[in-house]
This record gives structure tokens, C-alpha cells and sequence, in this order.
């Protein structure tokens, strides 16, 4: 099992951690971004290296099996050293170097478990807000056995389904510090998870009128409000248009009566539609959820039975017809379509509850705080092709519409960053964490036009600025790339963007450590002035050493703990 590169990261990141600190860490990993390999790598560890314990707790029997099934596929060594603590799996294994246990079968019975160093407990946004519950009691007991156990929590979201931050300083918290994150579009933009594109519902439904209990809509007005006849059959009229050309379209209703009602419309319209539900059947869920993974059955409507820990990588619409409070459902829901697949090039979202607008992009979700206000989400709907953008856009990237600015009239309490003049020119400079690099061809255009190299400069938690070069271009815009080039690299000048990219990927160029990018007022792009680059590689050939970036600059870093310390 040979870990991506930032699963490589995370793992590190928990590692030095537990050894510098003395609190409980939280990895963040998107969904379909891989835990079950870093889990792996982490047991792996404890028991072969360190000779330790691991204890990995889950909420739901399906999220155990499944925790199981994928550790014996990823880590095939360990298969014979893992065991099963579940009253609801019949089984009761104590004496194994790793458990994996279900949180009701196990909080009151930590002294039959005996001594762990470590405890996993995955999808951890499903800790309870006080801190108390079964958690809370089971690590009591597991910590008079071992007053030194440590606790890591993996979550793709890390606050919970009803809002409020799973980690913060308070010592009686269960979970204290995100140790290491990792962006959705940043895998999206390494390939690792599958691009995606929204768009809202013709029919808009208004849920100013619905209210909020424990930091949800009311299930019961949530139904009553989606499950109105004409929406009910304009919204399963639209999903069917737009998904002539899907494989596996997963439906997300707002109560069982309106799944049903999705399901009978659905198939009234000549399409086969599966239904599943907290009432539904073991074999009949299995036999429908089966059939739905094989691509035997294209639709399929759920109710809050499939958001967390369903895998079904065929997945290319996801289609919400039910608003939502929680940005951690919002996510948990759009991220089943996360998963790449040699049958699909993206993933549709189709959102009838209004939630993308309410939450802003699922890269860029506004998460409350208990009581702290989110502001406006940063998410706005093209009036032309009804595609749901970033707020910042000023054309649609789908259509090209250009949006009209919107004066505000309302008071800030803070100063606003825009110019408050046209044609005032604003210049920031950003400290550049991570640089992307792809092949760019231009919307429409024809298949033998020149192409572009796109530099992707990550300036923070899935915050982005863009540039492009020129290598297959003539005139002006080639010699502006010869003079990027030469700036960062003693390689020869490539013909083509797909070589230029390779030896960018290779390591053949400078490190980019900061960027300053100019803001002109009225403008429709910003643009990058200015960089503060490492030294050059030397040549990958081995016939010449690296020199000095004009604007270089260097630092050294910390050295890292040895390998064979253990951490905990």
C-alpha cells in the first residue's frame, strides 16, 4: 500500500502532533479522499513499529463492517490482528492488537478492552456538541487503564451536522486541534476527487417560514413545504431532462411520504427509481443499494440514510430535493459524488432546497459557530443558465453571463477591501503554500489550437490565484513564457504545454514562495505582478547546477522528529 502524497502528509501531521503536544489532534480528509488507507498506515505502525494498541470506534454498524472490510483490503498484513467488538455484529473480540468497536457496545465496558495507546474514531463530526455521551464516558474508563491513551479523530467536516466547531481549547473537549486539512478543490485539481458543477431548480421554494429546532428546519414542515404536488413533479420532470446522459443518480427527499412520492413520479415517467429509509429492510436495502453500485438501477431517493459512509463511486448527479441548516449535511450529501470513476467526467448537483445558496460553495462552506452569525454566503445563481457559483464571479463561468454589481447600502462594521473608486489599483502580496500545474485549453476552441500551461497558486484553505503562459504560442505571448521560464529554470525551453507541465511536475523549476497580485477597480480579472522565487533546480540531466531566482529567498525549516520515536 503506497500512501498519495498527502495522506503521506496527514499521517506525519498526527505523528508530530502527539509528539509535540499534549492534546488530541483531528485529521480533516474530504470525503472519498482516502482514511482508510492513513488508518491503516497509523495501525500499522502502532503494532509492528511501537508495538502498541489501536482501538477504532465507530457510530453505526455499517461504518464498522465497512471499516473492517476496507482494512483487510488495504492493509492484507494486519487482516489476522484485527478483531470486532459489536453486539450488533455477534461478535466480542478483546485480545486483538487492533479493535474496531461499536461506541454503544463498548462506552461502559472499557476495562474488558484492556490497555490501547491509541483511539481512532472516525466520521467524528458525529460527537455529541457537550462533550459528554458515550465518548466522554468510554475514554474516562480507558484513561484509568491508561492515563496516557490519546484520542485522533477523521472527519471530512470538521463541525458537526447542527453546526458548532468539533474542536476548541476547552480541556474538557474530546477533540482539541485540526492537526492537518486538506481541500476538496485541491484534490479536485491533483485528480483525486472528481470535478464538480451545480445548478439550481427551475421551481424555488421559500423556507423563511420554516423554523429551526437543534439547529435544523423541522422535518415535519421541511416535507409539507417539498412535497407539494406541482414541485414534486416539475422537480422529477427537470432531474429526468437533465440526466439523459447520467449513469447512477442518487435523491436526497425531505421525509419517506415525499421519497415515495419522487419514486411513484419517477417511475410514472418511465424510469425505474429505488427507495431506501431507516425502516427499509436489511435484504431489501442490500438487494437496492446493490443494484445501484452495478448500475442495474439509474435512480435511487434516500431519506437520511445515506450521507455518511455510503460508497457508490458511479455516482454522477446528486440531487437535493431538501433544504438543509447543517453545512455538514449540505457537504456529507453533495460529497457522494466525490469519487472518480472511469464512467464519469464530472458530477451533477441539482439543488432544489436553496442549500448551496444558504451554505456558499461545498469548498468554501460557511460554518455558525453556536451562536456567531455566518454573514451572506459567498454563492450566487446565474439568472441565464441557473448555475450556482462562487459570489465572487462576474461572468458565469458556464454561460458567460455578465453580472450586473449590485450596490450595497448597507453599513459595514469593518473596512471592505474594495476600492471605493473605479480604477484604483490595490496590490497584495500572498505567501504561496502550494503550486498546481495543468494544461489549459480554451472553451470552444478548436482541437489544434495552441494551449496553455494554468498555474494554480494555493494562498490558504482552498484559496486560489491563476495565471497562464504560453509555451505553443507565438509573438508576444511566447516571449513573455521564454522570460517566465528563464526566471525559474535551466532546463531547455519546452515546445508544449504537456512538456512544460511534466518537467514543472518533475521538479525541474523554482519553488514559488510568494506572489503579488494587482486589483484594478472595475476590472474583471485580477493579475499577478510580482513572485519571490527559490533557487533554480539544477539541470535534471545532471549537466549544470542551479543559481539564484531574481527574487530569491530562503529559509530553513524545522527538523523533523527520527522516524522510530514514538509519538504517543
Amino acid at each position: 500500500m503506497v500512501l498519495r502524497p498527502y495522506q503521506q502528509e496527514a499521517v506525519r501531521a498526527v505523528y508530530e502532533h502527539l509528539r509535540l503536544r499534549d492534546d488530541n489532534p483531528c485529521l480533516v480528509l474530504p470525503t472519498a479522499a482516502g482514511k482508510t488507507p492513513v488508518i491503516a498506515s497509523i495501525c500499522r505502525d502502532v503494532v509492528q513499529k511501537w508495538d502498541g494498541r489501536v482501538l477504532i470506534l465507530a457510530h453505526v454498524k455499517e461504518l464498522l463492517e465497512q471499516a473492517v472490510n476496507k482494512l483487510h483490503i488495504m492493509a492484507p498484513d494486519l487482516w489476522h490482528r484485527i478483531g470486532v467488538y459489536s453486539a450488533g455484529l455477534g461478535s466480542r473480540d478483546t485480545e486483538y492488537p487492533i479493535i474496531v468497536a461499536g461506541i454503544q457496545s463498548v462506552y461502559k465496558r472499557a476495562t474488558e478492552l484492556g490497555h490501547f495507546d491509541l483511539i481512532l474514531i472516525d466520521e467524528c463530526h458525529m460527537l455529541p456538541p457537550d462533550g459528554e455521551g458515550m465518548y466522554q464516558s468510554f475514554l474516562n474508563g480507558m484513561q484509568k487503564i491508561n492515563p496516557q491513551v490519546r484520542l485522533i479523530g477523521l472527519t471530512a467536516t470538521p463541525y458537526r451536522m447542527k453546526q458548532g466547531l468539533i474542536c476548541n481549547s476547552d480541556p474538557e473537549s474530546l477533540l482539541h486541534h485540526i492537526c492537518y486539512e486538506v481541500g476538496v478543490r485541491e484534490l479536485i485539481v491533483q485528480g483525486y476527487l472528481c470535478p464538480l458543477k451545480s445548478k439550481a431548480g427551475q421551481r424555488k421554494v421559500d423556507t423563511s417560514k420554516l423554523h429551526i429546532r437543534g439547529g435544523e428546519f423541522i422535518q415535519s414542515e421541511t416535507e409539507a413545504l417539498m412535497d407539494e404536488e406541482s414541485l414534486v413533479q416539475s422537480a422529477c420532470s427537470e432531474i429526468i431532462k437533465l440526466t439523459q446522459d447520467r449513469h447512477s443518480v442518487l435523491i436526497f427527499a425531505a421525509g419517506v411520504k415525499h421519497a415515495q412520492h419522487i419514486q411513484q413520479t419517477i417511475e410514472n415517467m418511465g424510469h425505474a427509481c429505488g427507495f431506501v429509509c431507516g425502516d427499509t429492510l436489511p435484504f431489501n436495502r442490500s438487494q437496492t443499494l446493490d443494484g445501484f453500485k452495478e448500475q442495474k438501477l439509474k435512480y435511487l431517493v434516500n431519506v437520511n440514510v445515506l450521507t455518511t459512509g455510503f460508497d457508490a463511486p458511479t455516482i454522477d448527479c446528486v440531487v437535493l430535493l431538501r433544504p438543509t441548516q447543517s453545512p455538514g449535511l449540505l457537504y456529507q450529501m453533495v460529497g457522494r459524488g466525490f469519487r472518480i470513476h472511469p464512467s464519469k467526467q464530472d458530477c451533477l448537483i441539482l439543488d432544489y432546497g436553496g442549500n448551496i445558496l444558504r451554505h456558499g460553495p461545498i469548498d468554501d462552506l460557511k460554518v455558525a459557530d453556536k451562536a456567531k452569525g455566518t454573514g451572506k454566503a459567498p454563492a450566487k445563481e446565474c439568472p441565464n443558465c441557473r448555475a450556482l457559483i462562487h459570489a465572487a464571479y462576474s461572468n458565469c463561468p458556464e454561460c458567460g453571463y455578465e453580472f450586473e454589481r449590485e450596490p450595497d447600502n448597507k453599513h459595514n462594521a469593518q473596512a471592505d477591501s474594495a476600492s471605493v473608486l473605479s480604477g484604483q489599483v490595490t496590490e497584495t502580496d500572498y505567501e504561496v503554500q502550494e503550486v498546481y500545474y495543468s494544461v489549459h485549453q480554451k472553451r470552444g476552441a478548436p482541437e489544434n489550437s495552441p494551449r496553455t500551461m494554468r498555474i494554480d497558486y494555493r494562498i490558504g484553505f482552498n484559496e486560489y490565484k491563476s495565471e497562464w503562459v504560453c509555451p505553443e504560442h507565438h509573438g508576444y505571448a511566447h516571449q513573455k513564457f521564454q522570460t517566465w521560464w528563464q526566471d525559474r529554470s535551466l532546463e531547455p525551453l519546452p515546445d508544449s504545454a504537456e512538456e512544460a507541465v511534466a518537467i514543472c511536475d518533475a521538479g525541474g523549476i523554482a519553488e514559488t514562495h510568494a506572489i503579488t497580485v494587482r486589483s484594478v477597480a472595475g476590472e474583471k480579472f485580477d493579475r499577478i505582478t510580482s513572485y519571490k522565487l527559490g533557487e533554480k533546480p539544477p539541470r535534471m540531466d545532471g549537466s549544470a547546477s542551479g543559481s539564484s531566482g531574481i527574487y530569491s529567498d530562503q529559509f530553513v525549516e524545522g527538523l523533523p522528529c527520527p522516524d522510530d520515536e514514538i509519538p504517543f
